[in-house]
Parts: structure tokens; sequence; C-alpha cells
């Protein structure tokens, strides 16, 4: 059909009126075009090639050693191991110069463009030795340094934004404390209140519902407190919590805070173990990044008590770190053979390790200076199946539990290891004094439990079989080696939980939820006695004046809540929450008065005990004036109420007496009625017996 319609189209008889010229589309003489190619072919102009195609993915590594050709492949190692972490390294280039000596820099392409930004990120200022740190950019940050304007435009002023002041809660004038419950509204929803535990009843500040999946943790300072979700965790602060800082870790299953809340640690899952993520809580910035092969291991990282270092137990060594940078302190490990343990000292820049028995060589605790690394104490112990380091909270004392063996029973390829006849020593070294003095105090029977008293010099044990145990209460003075002072016998206790400023403690036993509270300057008296059944975790208050026992929902599922005590033992407050998760204390930072100026208030405390009891006296008088005018305002809304109804009522009454055939029963007398029990068969059964 198309090659006869051209057909006719090109006949002799075609009208030539249907065909005619195509139009012109030319300019026309004098035009001018004030359209630019930008504003008609925009979108096609931005794909076109630019001298910058391809370099996006190249980052120049500057400050490289520069070495003889024979030491250039084992550069290569290096650095391509270093850098290779960040993503898939395409080609390399190490320029020489005419000896063959590299010039100190390369070129590195990268798969992808986010893989170089990831390296810059990463490593650059990495310091690779003494002598050597890198300086890691991309490649098109040469161009865009090289097109500075000459004439400077200062920088546009952005709003100052108010931070929210973190420390409100401790100008309170009263200096009430503060906690949080955490209740479970729906699975992986929780919600969290926070209260202020006033006098007479607490006062809610703040309830966030769908707080967080899981639960909450203050920082050691009570600056922060962390919420847990599906990408991550999120630290708020404030008089209203405000979220401060998020970081993005997912799945993250526990964190911990540095001393001074400079750094947050996240520990996460990751298929091929734990994911550990150092951060910067002030920026949020990722500082270092580690993952530990197998199970979880919580708390894998320990702090100094200045934030100055971090350490992690490795193979036969310690890993310190330094902070800010996160280099390996003098860039290498403490090598330490047969290392089982440590713990820093909680005041001091002192690490304490234990090292097992090799090859008759004895087992040895050690303490050792940082960032010296001089050992200043060792103390060898023999036939030892396991230790425990216990630090005194201020720091005078380290405490080490030593499981030792009478005998020692192997297979035939050393593969289980049986220990007989055990019994147990406390090492206790005298941290204050000079040359360190150690003094042992040993006992024969099992140990459930140690705990120091945080402030003074007394600690105590749980002994013996666990439902008829003994507690032994020990003093350690200068020169003399530690003394029993007390022994409680036969009380079934499994924890032990000293108030945060010495004195008082309770022995709990979280199997049956009872409590013993005592008073160690009273010759041990136990004042109070209660139970809360099942009750599975105890918090002191930081004061130590209450004490709070709480039965979760992650032990139990029915009458799940908390109880609150005097540091006597004396019951507050009982409060049943569905599905109580849990309930903390909102920590305090450390007193800034000095040591004298707290003495002088120890000293001169009754001066201030009669302000304090007029304060309180003042705050429940008013609270019963309010109670009292509440009650006389309910009363007289209901008599309102009453006197509306009565003459609504009377109002009523010709209606009701025409419907009830004129009869006026609102008078009339109700007459006598006497009451007859009547008794009759409802079944009857029978019953055979053989």
């Amino acid at each position: 059909m198309a090659k006869k319609k051209s057909e006719e189209h090109s006949g002799a008889d075609a009208n030539d009126s249907d065909y005619q010229e195509e139009p012109n589309f030319e300019d026309p003489p004098n035009f001018v075009d004030n359209i630019s190619d930008e504003d008609l072919l925009g979108d096609m102009l931005a794909q076109r090639p630019s001298e910058a195609d391809g370099v996006e993915s190249v980052v120049v590594v500057d400050n490289i050693p520069k070495v003889e050709p024979v030491r250039l492949e084992k550069l290569k190692s290096v650095i391509n191991k270093l850098f290779s972490h960040c993503g898939d390294i395409v080609n390399v280039v190490y320029p020489v110069d005419e000896e063959g000596k590299t010039k100190g820099y390369a070129f590195m392409e990268y798969k992808h463009a986010g893989q170089a930004e990831e390296a810059v990120k990463k490593l650059n200022n990495h310091r690779l030795d003494k002598n050597h740190t890198f300086s890691v950019n991309l490649f098109t940050d040469f161009q865009k340094y090289e097109n500075i304007p000459e004439k400077w435009e200062p920088p546009t002023v952005q709003t100052f934004k108010v931070q929210s002041d973190l420390y409100n809660f401790i100008n309170d004038p009263d200096a009430y404390d503060q906690y949080c419950v955490a209740a479970e509204t729906a699975p992986n929803c929780v919600q969290v209140g926070f209260w202020q535990n006033v006098l007479p009843e607490p006062a809610e500040l703040e309830t966030r519902e769908r707080f967080t999946d899981t639960f909450v943790k203050w920082s050691p300072l009570g600056t922060y407190v962390v919420t847990f979700h599906k990408p991550g965790v999120a630290i708020w602060g404030g008089s209203s919590f405000q979220k401060i800082q998020k970081f993005p870790h997912p799945g993250t299953q526990f964190v911990e805070f540095s001393p001074c809340e400079n750094y947050l640690v996240t520990y996460g899952p990751t298929p091929t173990g734990q994911k550990i993520i150092i951060w910067d809580i002030r920026t949020g910035a990722e500082k270092r990044s580690f993952v530990a092969d197998g199970m979880s291991v919580l708390s894998m990282f320990r702090w100094s008590h200045d934030d100055k270092f971090v350490a992690r137990m490795g193979e036969n060594s310690i890993h310190i770190y330094e902070t800010p940078s996160f280099y390996l302190l003098d860039l290498k490990s403490i090598k330490i053979p047969g290392i089982r343990g440590f713990s820093w000292s909680p005041t001091d820049n002192v690490i304490a390790y234990w090292v097992e028995e090799q090859n008759q060589i004895p087992a040895r605790v050690t303490l050792m200076e940082i960032p010296k690394k001089r050992e200043t104490r060792n103390k060898n112990l023999f036939h030892v199946a396991d230790c425990k380091l216990h630090w005194q909270k201020s720091g005078d004392y380290l405490c080490v539990k030593v499981d030792r063996y009478s005998k020692l029973k192997k297979d035939k390829k050393d593969l289980d290891v049986k220990f007989l006849g055990m019994f147990y020593n406390f090492e206790i070294f005298h941290m204050r004094e000079k040359e360190i003095p150690v003094d042992s105090v040993e006992i024969r029977e099992l140990i459930l439990a140690f705990a120091w008293e945080p402030i003074g010099n007394k600690f105590s044990i749980i002994h013996g079989e666990p439902n008829s145990s003994n507690v032994s209460f020990y003093e350690v003075n200068k020169g003399v080696k530690p003394s029993l002072v007390k022994r409680l016998e036969k009380k079934s206790c499994t924890h032990l939980f000293w108030s945060p400023r010495g004195q008082f403690i309770v022995m709990a036993n979280l199997t049956m939820g009872t409590f013993e509270f005592v008073d160690s300057t009273n010759d041990y008296i136990i004042s109070a006695s209660p139970d809360h059944f099942r009750a599975s975790e105890v918090e002191w208050d930081p004061t130590g004046r209450y004490v709070v026992t709480g039965v979760s929902s992650w032990k139990v599922k029915e009458d799940t809540g908390f109880n609150m005590y005097t540091f006597q033992g004396r019951i507050i407050k009982r409060t049943i929450l569905k599905n109580f998760v849990q309930f903390l204390w909102r920590p305090r930072p450390p007193t800034l008065l000095g040591e004298e100026k707290q003495k002088d208030i120890k000293k001169n405390l009754k001066k201030y005990y009669a302000v304090f009891e007029q304060k309180d006296r003042l705050r429940l008088t008013r609270a019963s004036k309010e109670l009292l005018e509440k009650r006389a305002q309910l009363r007289e809304t209901f008599m309102e109420y009453r006197t509306k109804r009565i003459a609504e009522w009377q109002d009523q009454k010709s209606r009701r007496v025409m419907l009830r055939g004129h009869v006026d029963t609102d008078n009339l007398e109700t007459e006598e009625v006497d009451e007859e029990i009547v008794e009759f068969l409802v079944k009857e059964e029978i019953t055979l017996l053989e």
C-alpha cells in the first residue's frame, strides 16, 4: 500500500498544491537569541562529560614512608591492608624518582566514590608509626581548593540555638533525688516515667510513651539517659529530657559510658561476632571500632578514672589506647603471657592484673602504673584455680579473691582439669601505704558474695552453705592485719548491698525476696527484716537514705512493681505496676566540697539538722493544708449537687403523686415486716458404697 501510494504521489497527474515547500526554520536577519543553552538544555548539559569524571573515587595519600625498591612491596602490603577495610581498591599508583625510591605519596582508586569518602573519614591523620601520619584527601578536593575566589566573603551568621541545661537536676535547693520507672506497654515498646522524690509524695516530672525498645541506662554522673532502638541508641538530657545525640549502631544490646562521660561504647551483634564502636558523645563521631570473635563479650573495654586511657585484654597481652586519638599506648601492646584478668583503680591510673600458673611458675598478681608501665607491686600465689579483683570505691584498697585447691586432677590429655579440696584467700593490698603491704584472710567455706564498704575500711563476705550461710564483717586498718569484727550466723542471703555513703548494708536473698537492714556502727544490729516476694533487684539512692526493691517482668509476669524503704528498713511506698521493667535512681556527680569542708559539715550536723527538720515540717503542714482545702472543696461541690437534686425531687412531687394513684408515698410509714426462712428439697442423690 505504501508503494502504491508513493507511485500515486509520483504520478504526473498528482496535485502539486497538496505538496508545498517545507517551512524555513532559520532565524531571520538581525535576530538576537536571549535564551542560553543552560536554560534550554539544562538536563542534557548536566550529563555531559567533565574533566573530573572518574576521579571522585580517587584519594591522595600523603606522608607515606619513602622506601627503596626492595622495600616497596612490603610498604604496599601494609598500606593496602589498611585502606582495603574501606572498600574495593581498583588501582594504586606510587610515584617514584629516578632511583626508584617512592616520593612519599600515593594515589588510590576505589570502586565507588562513597568508599573513597569513607577512607578519608577513617584514615586521615592515621598514625602509621612515630614519624609518619597519613594525610588523606579526595582528588577532587585539590580542584576545589584551586578555585578559591580572590575576594573573601564572610560566612552567613547562623541563628543561635539555646541548649538545654544538662545539669539543672543538681540545682534543686532541697537536693531531692530523681529516678525513672520503666514499664512495657507493648512488645518492644517501653514507657518511661521520670520522678522527683519529694515529700510527702513523689512528683512526676515527665512521662514518655514508646521511649525505648528494651530498657534505659543512666550515665555515671547522671547527665544523660540512654535509650535503645533498632537503628541504634540515643542519649537524652536537660530539664525536659530532650534528644542530645544519636549513635547509629543497629542491634545494640549493651552500652557503657566512660567515667567522665566523654565517650560511649556500644556493643552489637554481627554475623562474625560482636561489633564494638567507641563514640565521642559531644560530636557523635565514631572514634574507633572493633569486631570481637565468638560470643557476646559485655564490658570488653575498661576505662581509667579520668578517661585518658581505655584498655582491653587480648591473647597474652593488654591493649591500652590513649584518648582522644585511640592509638595504642607507645604504639604497641603490653605482652603478658598467661594473663587472665585485669581491672583499673577507680581513682588512679593503676592497672591490677593476674597471671595463671604456667609450667611450675606460680600465679601472680601485679600492679602497674600507666603510662609509665612500671610494676609497683607483685604477689606470687600458689595452687590457684581462679582470681577475682575487687577495688574499693575510694581506691584505698584492692582485694583479690583467690580460689585455691589442695589437689589437682587431670586426664591423660590435660583437657579436663578438676580442682579438689577448694579453699579461699582474700589478699588485701594497702594502696596508700609505703611499698603497698599485702595482708591475707583465709576462709575454708564456700564464698557466695563479697562487697567493700564504699566509704570506709570494712568489707563483708557471705560464706557457707546457701541455705544457712554466715555473713562476716572485717575491718582493715593501717599497720595491722584485717580483723573480724562481727559474724552473723545462719542467714539465708545471697547478695550484699552497701549504702553509697557506707555504714548501712542490706543483706538480700534475691531468690526468696527477703531483706535484712544492718547498721554496721551499732553492733551490726538488724533494724528491720521486710520481705518483697520475688524481688530481683535492690537500688540505693545516691545519698544512702532510701532503698528500692523491685519485681521485674523480666523475671515474673504477675505482681510486678517496687517498694521503697528508708535506710533503716521502714516501708514508705508500695507500687504495683503492670509489666514493670526497671527502677533506676539518677546518679549524682561527686561533690565539689573539699575534705575539710565535708568534715566541718559532719561535725556541725546537729546545727543543720534543726533547719532541715523545720523545712520538712513546713512542707508536711503545707501538704496537710492543701489536703484539707481539697477535701472542703469536694464537700462543697457535693452539697451543691445534693441541694439541686432535692429541689428537683420536690418539684416533681405532684407528678409523682398522680402516677401513684393520688397516694402520697413520700411520708408513708413502713410497716414492720417479719422475716421467715423457708427450706425445701432441691435435689436428692443416692450413692452406693461397696
